[in-house]
């Protein structure tokens, strides 16, 4: 049943599935979708009236043994028995997340209840002999965008924010869906629309009487190159700090055995997660954890002991030794490691040959030198001397007693390049965003490079083109099906 403005297609399937989490809770909902939505739905639920538009109406769930055979429709019919309370309601195209009729069923959320009315939905159709079958993974989400209720970025928004995992992620996700990529775009692709139109309309006047009059001087198409360029460019540099807000980063503590390693790694969660002893090689295996730290969701990775060459295998039992390797997994992937050193103790010649391998160029990782245990040193470990920054970049801390913990967390989001990253609205988050961009950019540098070499409009036209495509796919108006189906295919059945 259509709005009174909107005509909904025909020989499209409806489609149904169950759109909450898996499992048993306080609600569950079953969404359809599709021109059949509301006649479907009809027959699986009993209620007074017809459904109106983006109005809640109360109903009760029909028993799936009942509902045929009664000689009247299962869901109005007097004789159909209900097993459950449920709130229906439709919201009529092309007033929907979809832009087709949407009816959502909300129940008590029984798995048993829910999965009897997918079943129920699908046997109607095929007793009425309609096209009605379970939905694909994303594809709610995907009618959305071939509607026009969505860009690209706004539909891989939706699954950010199913998945987010702090509140900064939600509420970047939130912006994402609202338009934000979008609108840092089309400013660009404007000016961009622009200067192809004026080169074109120039071509076509030249090729008249005029031949050799020069419509666009080289002067103005320079400029109004860079002038797309400069916005662009600024958007792909948003990249590392959107995908670390998306993805997050792994930390890994690593260093010799008694370090303060598990008691550091409980401090920054705040909580006991790792056992913590006096004996060295107390911890046997990696222990990981999340937090979330300024916004951003961190991996954090307590690791086993690495002790000093031959001490590994001579003085420790296979179980450690296990441990050691596994550590040694961990820094190798690793977005950043922090090497603990025992401020109580000299650098052993290990420790200065981890810190060395840490800075070799090329091969190295981001790493932050952190010296614990401060509170033995006996001074006063409150004073910035003797805690968080110290000599040579070092870091200064007391897992004890918390001192320089906060420098500790600045210096990590510092060495991870967080700074702005939740406070950027519309940066870029995944790869296919960067490489979208990344692609316009090149189209953009090949036409100002054939513009300074003074080759003809057509050749620069071929290159803004294809500049515009590759902006085009950004948002998804000319991105090929194959990529479609992979984006879509990661969503949740129900969405």
């Amino acid at each position: 049943m259509p709005g009174e403005d909107g005509v909904e297609m025909t020989g499209v399937d409806t489609i149904v599935a169950i759109s909450t989490p898996p499992g048993r809770g306080g609600i569950g909902i079953v969404r359809l979708s599709g021109p059949e939505a509301v006649r479907i739905a009809g027959a699986l639920v009993r209620m007074r009236g017809e459904m109106e538009h983006a109005r809640a109406r109360r109903a009760h769930v029909v028993d799936p043994r009942r509902r045929a055979g009664t000689g009247q429709e299962a869901g109005t019919g007097r004789d159909a028995v209900g097993i459950d309370e449920a709130v229906v309601t439709a919201f009529f195209a092309p007033h929907s997340y979809t832009g087709e009729t949407v009816v959502e069923i909300a129940a008590h959320g029984s798995p048993v209840v829910l999965e009897a009315m997918v079943r129920g939905a699908l046997e109607e159709g095929a007793r009425m002999g309609l096209a009605v079958r379970l939905a694909r993974a994303g594809e709610f989400t995907q009618r959305a965008f071939f509607a026009g209720r969505l860009d690209l970025t706004q539909a891989e928004a939706v699954q950010d924010l199913i998945a987010a995992q702090t509140l900064d992620q939600a509420r970047v996700a939130a912006q994402q869906m609202g338009g934000a990529i979008s609108q840092r775009v089309t400013p660009a692709k404007g000016e961009l629309l622009h200067l192809i139109a004026l080169l074109e309309a120039g071509m076509d006047f030249a090729s008249g009487e005029l031949d050799d009059v020069e419509i666009v001087p080289p002067a103005q198409i320079a400029a109004a190159i860079a002038s797309v360029q400069e916005p662009l460019t600024e958007l792909a540099a948003s990249f590392r700090r959107g995908a670390l807000l998306r993805h997050g980063a792994a930390i890994a503590l690593i260093g010799p055995p008694n370090a303060g390693k598990s008691s550091l790694f409980n401090r920054l969660l705040e909580r006991e997660r790792a056992i913590v002893t006096p004996l060295p090689g107390t911890t046997r295996d990696t222990v990981e954890e999340s937090l979330a730290l300024g916004g951003i969701p961190l991996r954090l990775i307590d690791t086993a002991g690495l002790r000093e060459g031959g001490e590994a295998r001579a003085t420790i039992d296979l179980a450690e030794q296990e441990g050691i390797a596994r550590s040694r997994e961990a820094l190798a992937d690793a977005d950043l490691v922090l090497l603990i050193h025992d401020a109580t103790q000299p650098m052993t010649a290990g420790e200065m040959e981890m810190a060395a391998a840490l800075d070799e160029p090329g091969v190295g990782r981001p790493h932050l030198l952190v010296e614990n245990k401060v509170d033995l040193l006996g001074v006063d470990a409150r004073s910035d001397e003797d805690a968080g920054m110290g000599a040579g970049g070092r870091l200064r801390t007391s897992a004890l007693t918390g001192a320089g913990m906060e420098a500790l967390r600045a210096a990590i989001l510092a060495q991870l390049g967080a700074a702005g990253a939740v406070a950027e609205s519309g940066a870029l988050n995944n790869l296919r965003q960067q490489e979208a961009v990344n692609e316009t950019l090149a189209a953009l540098r090949a036409a100002a490079t054939a513009n300074e070499s003074g080759l003809p409009h057509e050749m620069i036209l071929m290159d803004l083109h294809a500049a515009l495509r590759a902006l085009d796919s950004l948002t998804g108006a000319t991105t090929p099906d194959d990529i479609l189906a992979r984006i879509f295919s990661t969503f949740c059945i129900g969405k």
